[in-house]
């Protein structure tokens, strides 16, 4: 074991957000237990992937294209893309467990195959991703940290902004919404600074496919206006 690192050899990495809430349901614990290690993407854990191999997406998901999203929330725009593009298959990476169990009620309830749930922080998924291999990345309303000494625990950190770079393919697109100004400047400065492009798409409208998620309803509610943010990978 190297200093700085977890016994099974994984680096410590901080995380802030959440991983735990309210107690879950009966239901919810179902659906953990009975669906949620099917839909894994692979190995991706250190305790059962050490040496960090490359997981095998053609295999795992039949040569489909694959997409990405960030931190799902609840889980209605992932469910709404896969449903909406049943010929893709898109990764979930979300560390919040009562999130991951209501995504697995959704997938449920729309009987929809094309997706797969990493239940945890998406860096150790970048880790075993290989290269040029997602055609789509979204981060939906990610969590805002609003204290400026907090600002580095976003994701549009080169920490993330890198890693998501080296995953996606040449053309794919990074799509970002989120109701904060201050998410906004910084999302407008670090990604560029990542190598990305941005795409000429108004940021005060939806994209086509967009979902209105309980996110935004909520920002628009308190008067927040959501912002929609098109990037692409050269």
């Amino acid at each position: 074991m190297t200093k700085g690192s977890h016994p099974t050899g994984a680096p410590w990495r901080n995380f802030y957000g959440r991983i735990h809430g309210k107690t879950l349901r009966p239901r919810q614990k179902e659906h953990l237990d009975e669906d949620l290690g099917a839909l894994s993407p692979g190995p991706v854990g250190w305790d059962v992937n050490p040496e960090r191999e490359k997981l095998d997406l053609d295999a795992r998901f039949g040569g489909k294209p694959v997409w990405l999203e960030v931190g799902f929330g609840g889980g209605e725009h992932l469910v709404h893309m896969a449903k909406s593009y049943p010929d893709i298959a898109i990764i979930g990476a979300e560390p919040f467990i009562n999130g991951v169990a209501m995504l697995l009620g959704k997938i449920r309830d729309a009987g929809v195959e094309n997706v797969s749930v990493h239940p945890g922080d998406v860096r150790d998924l970048f880790d075993v991703l290989p290269d040029a291999s997602i055609e789509k990345a979204f981060l939906n309303y990610p969590d805002p940290w609003p204290k400026a000494r907090h600002h580095r625990r976003r994701f549009v950190t080169q920490e993330h902004l890198e890693p998501l770079m080296r995953v996606l393919k040449p053309g794919a697109e990074f799509r970002v919404a989120t109701d904060i100004e201050d998410y906004v400047r910084q999302t407008l400065e670090e990604v560029p600074a990542a190598g990305f492009e941005r795409v000429d798409h108004p940021d005060d409208r939806p994209w086509a496919d967009w979902p209105s998620t309980r996110y935004e309803q909520k920002a628009l509610r308190e008067g927040r206006r959501p912002h929609y943010l098109t990037f692409r990978r050269p």
